[in-house]
């Protein structure tokens, strides 16, 4: 069974997510020259492997570099997608709408991932860009840097229209959260400054006062706030996250050495937790429990401590490191458990990087998830969204050896949660769309059904006995 809180019957809610990143086709497509039977095929894989080990979400990189995993009239269709910028899969299809129709039948959250200024990885030229491409549409704000192009993030052109992605993916895609990663100005490439000189010399002759990192930073800072509240204002249950690099600066917690990327890419992550301008923050802890200048414990404590609007903490998980760094998988397991003893800290899941390694079980990864997530859980609610409450469900009987109810006419539900009572707790079974009215294979005991909102909030139980051929209504 899922983890139960100490004063509740029903189970913990916990945030179980998996990155999926289509850069460089690092876990989907496994290559750029796949058919589109071998996509869907492939993401059916990962979808099932999310079900299969009771994940909940699903974090899917859709924009890589100035291009769409989804049909965009505002970004090209992605290289890593078909092999050439610009052209779309044939037969066609959008993989983003795919996913969410294939994920909600299981209840599974699908976040769309953006990298919001990178316009071209791996190369510096404008070769292969699609005439659509934000290089291509703002030239004179695409610079050549490290072994990336990457857009101006102080170009107010820029920030419109990468915010324009947002809104757009948000109006059009039954989304449940929006997601950004690490990458704001770029990492620091030694001997190389940004060239973004102008762009601030503009700012100064228009009275500007601020020095050139402060500046860096309230660019970040405002693009922050205006996703926050500009997704919010066309739909007020989408969830908001963020996965900084999991240290603000060195010596934030006291003894933490390191990448400071307050300085360095002029991230003020501990600001957007601090002013509330995320649902959540998945702070990047790539690190082992013990060392102490980069201590996964001690990081994320200093988190919690920073977290004065009460929003959820994910922590991130490298799971990439039992192959790459010979990590046991006994490390990623203790960490899980090192989040949940944090629970009252709003610990409230954790995301996993990334999700070939579950695809490949390397080194057994995915069996100890199996003794990890035991039952499914539901994501946390957010108590703090505008969001109605949910509808209970109506007219709840047993037919044969199905339950079934009456359908959702409020709108308001995006799901039903459905439980069966073990000695004196209750083990979440399923979760299904609101659109279902019934499930099967339902024996003797007790069960329970719940509407739940798009917030992640559920409505009051309805309870019913199974006895033989018999249900009652008991609550």
């Amino acid at each position: 069974m899922a983890a139960m809180n100490t004063d509740s019957q029903w189970p913990v809610r916990e945030f179980r997510g998996v990155w999926v990143a289509t850069v460089a086709n690092i876990d989907w497509p496994s290559s750029r020259h796949l058919s589109t039977s071998q996509q869907q095929h492939e993401l059916d894989l990962i979808i099932q492997t999310v079900h299969h080990l009771n994940f909940n979400a699903i974090v899917f990189q859709v924009r890589t570099s100035g291009d769409a995993m989804y049909n965009s009239s505002l970004d090209p269709w992605s290289y890593y997608l078909t092999g050439t910028q610009g052209k779309a899969s044939n037969p066609f299809w959008d993989p983003l709408a795919y996913l969410i129709e294939k994920s909600h039948i299981y209840g599974i959250e699908v976040h769309a991932w953006f990298n919001p200024y990178r316009a071209h990885a791996g190369s510096k030229s404008h070769s292969g860009l699609a005439p659509t491409n934000m290089a291509n549409r703002f030239p004179q704000y695409a610079y050549g840097y490290g072994n990336n192009l990457w857009m101006d993030p102080g170009a107010e052109d820029v920030q419109n229209y990468i915010i324009s992605v947002f809104n757009d993916v948000v109006r059009r895609y039954d989304v449940d959260g929006i997601h950004i990663d690490d990458y704001f100005y770029p990492y620091p490439v030694q001997g190389q400054a940004f060239p973004d000189t102008h762009t601030y010399t503009e700012y100064k002759s228009r009275g500007g006062t601020l020095s050139l990192s402060n500046w860096r930073r309230e660019n970040i800072n405002n693009f922050v706030q205006r996703v926050n509240k500009e997704i919010h204002a066309t739909k007020p249950y989408i969830k908001f996250g963020i996965s900084p690099f999991g240290i603000w600066k060195p010596g934030h917690p006291a003894g933490i050495h390191g990448f400071s990327a307050y300085d360095s890419i002029y991230a003020d992550s501990r600001k957007w937790l601090v002013e509330g301008w995320v649902d959540y923050l998945a702070p990047q802890l790539y690190w082992e429990i013990d060392p102490p200048a980069q201590s996964y414990p001690a990081l994320l404590d200093w988190w919690f401590q920073q977290n004065s609007k009460n929003r959820h903490v994910y922590a991130g998980n490298e799971v990439a490191k039992v192959v790459s760094k010979g990590w046991s998988v006994q490390e990623i397991a203790n960490q899980i458990k090192i989040s949940r003893n944090r629970r009252n800290s709003l610990s409230l899941g954790n995301i996993q990087f990334s999700m070939k390694y579950f695809i490949k079980n390397s080194h057994g990864i995915s069996d100890a998830f199996k003794v990890l997530y035991t039952a499914k859980a539901l994501t946390p609610e957010m108590t703090w969204m505008n969001v109605s409450i949910p509808a209970v469900p109506k007219n709840v009987k047993r037919h044969s050896n199905s339950l079934t109810w009456s359908p959702d006419t409020t709108g308001v539900n995006r799901y039903w949660s459905i439980y069966k009572q073990y000695a004196d707790a209750w083990n979440l079974l399923n979760v299904v769309k609101a659109d279902v009215t019934s499930v099967s294979n339902i024996g003797d005991g007790y069960y329970s059904i719940k509407g739940v909102n798009r917030a992640g909030i559920e409505s009051k139980p309805v309870v019913i006995h199974i006895n033989g051929a018999q249900g009652v209504i008991v609550g």
